[in-house]
């Protein structure tokens, strides 16, 4: 009978919504951009979202219907990311609804004119500047890593000082451990944990740092929307390893360093040109068109297109990539 009453409890008080969330990434510029919309709440970037509601045919569906009504942007490639359902997401609203985000990625080809609407088109590094590498190490970083090593000095005994010292390290490369681009999200949350992210300090969550010491270069997002395009970045760089996705974000004819430039741009490190190439020719991802068009500083390049057939040839046809340098 207790267990019924509090059941009862919570279906009366707390009140579920699920919203449909899109992380829509375009390459313009050598730039990785996502497409915001301001928030009417504290005027961070927001993804453009929406609840599910019974009009929707499938999630999907509602998807592509709410980001086609805040964006004018349709959807080309899609695939759902993850479902966010911690209860802090809900700090902006009601607090007594719970709020079920499921998080979905898209690619487009190229960033369209949005128009009237609010919605524009931010680089991704905005909301993670330690992320890119293609410069040399972010000057974000240095920063970082006196925190962590003010965290690691902080530990209450010499073996959680050892293990703190490993987690940093392995998300952060220090110690000369190899950084992996793939660890987007962990880092992020990390970030998180300690209270390094001004997310965290607007949620109230119990952390190790002060609002002060809150990384200032990187930008807030409304809600997790930041956790969620984390999400979508982690996803990305491990998938155009073995699928052949990025080719979702190039155009119908390339050349090799327009794409090797895209890849770049997405993993935010630079690739040696020449093992690239071979890398992706090995692959057979792609194929001459047999035009020839002005490259890098006015030399001819051979125009390229992606192979389609590939996917029927071996199951993970991807942009396999060469070991991330150690720090």
């Amino acid at each position: 009978m207790v267990a019924q009453r509090q059941g009862k409890s919570l279906i009366d008080h707390e009140h579920l919504m699920v919203e449909l969330s899109a992380v829509i990434v375009a390459i313009t510029g050598e730039e990785p951009r996502v497409l915001v919309l301001p928030s009417s709440g504290n005027g961070s970037d927001a993804l453009p979202s929406g609840r599910l509601e019974s009009r929707h045919r499938t999630l999907e569906a509602g998807l592509r219907s709410w980001v086609e009504h805040q964006t004018l942007q349709s959807l080309g490639y899609v695939e759902q990311l993850y479902t966010f359902g911690d209860r802090n997401r809900a700090v902006e609203s009601d607090k007594r609804q719970r709020v079920l985000s499921i998080g979905y990625l898209a690619l487009v080809r190229e960033a369209r004119s949005i128009g009237a609407t609010g919605a524009a088109w931010r680089n991704w590094y905005r909301y993670f500047p330690w992320e890119d590498w293609r410069g040399g190490k972010p000057p974000v970083l240095t920063r970082i890593e006196r925190h962590l090593k003010r965290w690691i000095a902080d530990a209450g005994s010499s073996a959680e000082r050892r293990s703190r010292e490993q987690r940093a390290s392995a998300l952060f490369g220090l110690r000369h451990v190899p950084w992996s681009d793939e660890r987007t999200l962990e880092r992020y949350e990390f970030l998180y944990e300690l209270g390094l992210i001004a997310e965290a300090h607007r949620d109230g969550a119990k952390v190790w740092a002060s609002a002060a010491d809150a990384i200032g270069e990187a930008a807030a997002m409304s809600a997790d929307h930041r956790r969620i395009l984390a999400t979508a970045i982690s996803r990305l760089r491990a998938k155009i390893t073995y699928r052949p996705v990025v080719f979702e974000l190039m155009p119908p004819r390339f050349t090799f360093l327009q794409l090797q430039r895209v890849v770049e741009a997405l993993a935010g490190r630079r690739l040696h040109k020449s093992n690239f190439r071979r890398l992706v020719e090995s692959e057979g991802l792609v194929e001459g068109t047999g035009e020839i068009s002005s490259g890098a500083a006015g030399r001819p390049a051979r125009l390229l297109r992606f192979r389609p057939e590939v996917l029927s040839e071996r199951p993970a046809p991807g942009v396999r990539m060469p070991a991330a340098r150690q720090r």
